[in-house]
């Protein structure tokens, strides 16, 4: 039986910080319930869910073994907007047939904007 996968889980202590950007730069709707501590942030599309869960005191911040990758048709012109609203992505890469450019949220994960799933 195949399972879908739904959700991804960011533990984080910039609950608010972490929403804010989520929203601003790539469109996800925040879902706050009352008693709930998590907040969960959807996807405007078909896209996964990203669940913000506070971290606990000995859990660290922004790992490398994970990389959030949003699937945009033009690299450079989502980089010129994230820019332009205070997101710098780093050095644009081309590779087999397609593009994609790096950078860090608030909590210093790593996210990638990339056009593999464009390429012809």
């Amino acid at each position: 039986m195949a399972a879908p996968l739904g959700r991804l889980v960011i533990y984080t202590s910039r609950i608010d910080e972490m929403a804010d950007f989520y929203a601003k730069h790539f469109g996800f709707s925040v879902l706050r319930a009352d008693h709930d501590r998590v907040v969960e942030l959807s996807a405007q599309n078909s896209g996964m869910a990203l669940l913000l869960h506070p971290a606990s005191a000995n859990q660290k911040e922004g790992q490398v073994l994970v990389k959030l990758v949003f699937d945009v048709e033009d690299v450079s012109a989502f980089c010129e907007t994230a820019r332009a609203n205070g997101l710098d992505f780093g050095k644009i890469h081309k590779a087999d047939g397609y593009e994609f450019a790096n950078a860090k949220d608030p909590s210093r994960n790593s996210i990638q904007v990339s056009s593999r799933a464009f390429r012809h």
